[in-house]
């Protein structure tokens, strides 16, 4: 049906008009985005850089979600698509406990998606580690380094050897501070000798006090070092306090990449991401829909997103592959992100079934929706809802292939008003299509 026009053209006109004069270029971007224009001034958001690496360690991650047993086919399956999406890293699963021969599966599927994107081995603990890196073909190791001197014996493989009722000290004593870091410089050092990048993730960072991160900066540069990436596991670290971090060790180490591993306790690891990069951080580690354990890690869309769209700083991400992405990952992993989870949420887009809201569109479909949804592979929606009125309706009713008059419309939205109010619930595309078939009949 024809739907009763609510302005005049020359009215739509102007309100366009008005729209198109506080839009400015970048921050508005035709039939893809329209951001407030202060994301992209230096003077409100600090100075930010033309682009930003991404590492994604979705498959690491996974492996600590609860729950959660993939096999190595699917994980190489998984793997493509991330490559495929435009990482510029990838984060394997680690090399303990693991065959030669699906080390070299994994570099060799990152390989034949994109030649040039780097595949590093993490968790490495020891020159055998690094040495199963190097034959497998890995581009670089990430040598892990304890935040603490002896409290880190807690993270230490111990346990079986002490369930067995065996003295662990006599194998793996317990270290100081000096002694931890010696043994991280080595392995940075042997890594640097077999012809790989050494990146150190620095863990526990909330706890570095500033003569500690001194002394532990300046042993890993001494060795050789590429990268320092400060991982914050407890996510304790606000973006605030990020770019304190990484603007000291910028200062400690002007040649050394910086990168950060922020964790989402507080729902801030975007926000994290986005600050230290600010302070000069390179390199940012994420994961599809941000899992990992606990509260989990900054998401690979949301970060991706935010940094293309709100500040105009490159990724090298394929935006249009972030939903599917989220959607295998969901299907990997057996998690489902919330509906409204930033970007890829099945309902993300979907901003209620109110005329006011689903008829904006008409004037400018990047009012409410400052994303346009393909941009990120997803879908507008729009539901029908107890404050649905005839408009929504009658676009409804024309997309379920319906031919109405405007009493016709009136009389269908009374009767499904009055199902929901009995039901007091939602109604389906089918309940729409049954009540209309009625009310049309009669």
């Amino acid at each position: 049906m024809e739907k009763p026009p609510v302005f005049t053209p020359e009215e739509i006109a102007s309100f366009r008009a008005e729209i198109a004069a506080r839009r400015v270029p970048g921050a508005f971007s035709p039939g893809r985005w329209s951001v407030s224009p202060l994301n992209r001034e230096p003077e409100v958001v600090g100075a930010m850089p033309p682009s930003v690496r991404f590492r994604d360690s979705t498959l690491r991650s996974i492996e600590t979600m609860p729950g959660v047993v993939v096999t190595e086919e699917a994980k190489l399956g998984y793997l493509r698509r991330l490559v495929r999406a435009g990482v510029a890293e990838v984060v394997g699963a680690g090399a303990a406990n693991r065959r030669p021969e699906r080390l070299r599966a994994e570099v060799a599927a990152v390989k034949e998606e994109n030649p040039d994107c780097r595949v590093v081995c993490p968790l490495v603990m020891s020159e055998a580690d690094i040495d199963k890196a190097a034959e497998a073909g890995f581009d670089g190791v990430q040598v892990w380094v304890q935040g603490f001197g002896e409290a880190g014996q807690v993270y230490k493989r111990i346990y079986d050897a002490a369930w067995s009722g065996h003295d662990w000290r006599a194998t793996t004593p317990v270290q100081t501070r000096a002694r931890v870091l010696a043994a991280a410089g080595r392995l940075v050092a042997h890594a640097r000798a077999r012809g790989l990048r050494a990146g150190t993730a620095l863990l526990m960072v909330s706890y570095l006090a500033d003569d500690v991160l001194q002394e532990t900066v300046a042993t890993l540069v001494d060795a050789g070092v590429d990268e320092l990436t400060l991982f914050d596991g407890p996510g304790a670290v606000g973006p605030e306090a990020f770019a304190a971090l990484v603007g000291r060790v910028r200062e400690l180490a002007p040649a050394v990449e910086v990168g950060l591993h922020p964790h989402n306790t507080f729902g801030l690891a975007v926000a994290c991401a986005v600050s230290a990069v600010r302070a000069g951080a390179s390199v940012v580690e994420v994961s599809a829909n941000g899992y990992c354990g606990g509260p989990g890690n900054a998401d690979l869309a949301a970060v991706a997103v935010a940094f293309e769209v709100l500040y105009g700083v490159e990724t090298g991400i394929r935006t249009g592959e972030l939903t599917g992405l989220a959607r295998a990952g969901e299907d990997l992993t057996g998690y489902r992100v919330a509906w409204n989870h930033p970007v890829t949420g099945t309902h993300a887009f979907n901003w209620g079934g109110m005329d006011i809201i689903t008829q904006e569109v008409t004037v400018d479909p990047l009012l409410h929706n400052c994303l346009e949804p393909t941009l990120v592979g997803n879908v507008r929606s729009v539901p029908f809802t107890p404050f649905s009125g005839p408009y929504t309706l009658a676009d409804k009713l024309d997309a379920l292939g319906f031919d109405v008059t405007h009493e016709q419309v009136d009389a269908i939205l009374l009767a499904l008003r009055e199902e929901m109010a009995r039901g007091g619930t939602p109604l389906s595309d089918d309940d729409i299509t049954r009540i209309a078939r009625r009310v049309t009949a009669s």
